[in-house]
């Protein structure tokens, strides 16, 4: 019986031990890169078209732009009601449909998808592929927006009205 514990517990200090340290914290493994929320600003800035001046960013890249902010008492309770509503992918369904989009202004893709104004940022830092195809970069996108829309968390809002 004694001997069976102590296999047990050699195996599962194993297996613990198993886990691989990245050095950057922002690294998920050696190719793949988490950017920071100053950095999924930036890129977002560039990839909207400027005669959209209202919108709202959540972490993991989803934005929506909202071309009648002034009719809206809070931008951002609309913006997290929209994401929990039509950010979820679920099998079979309207959320699962996307399109990726190539940008000219900075590097990377958006990824438009169920809800109208809805959009996900994909940088080439966070693929693995590092010569991915619409259908990768697309479905890696679609991911990002499920993550939102599960735990929307925003991390910046634009307004014309300043």
């Amino acid at each position: 019986m004694k001997k069976n514990q102590v296999l047990i517990i050699a195996f599962i200090l194993f297996l613990t031990s198993c886990n691989q340290v990245d050095k950057d914290p922002k690294a998920t493994n050696s190719n793949i890169r988490i950017m920071d929320n100053s950095e999924i600003i930036k890129h977002v800035k560039l990839a909207i078209n400027p005669k959209f001046q209202d919108w709202v960013l959540f972490k993991n890249g989803t934005y929506l732009i909202f071309e009648n902010a002034d009719t809206i008492k809070s931008v951002n309770d609309e913006a997290i009601k929209q994401m929990k509503e039509f950010g979820p992918v679920f099998a079979g369904g309207p959320a699962g449909d996307f399109s990726t989009i190539h940008l000219t202004k900075t590097e990377g893709w958006i990824i438009s998808g169920h809800g109208y104004g809805m959009y996900t940022y994909v940088n080439p830092s966070e693929i693995e592929n590092k010569t991915p195809n619409d259908i990768e970069i697309g479905l890696f996108g679609r991911t990002k927006r499920d993550l939102d829309g599960k735990n929307p968390e925003i991390i910046y809002t634009n307004s014309r009205k300043k």
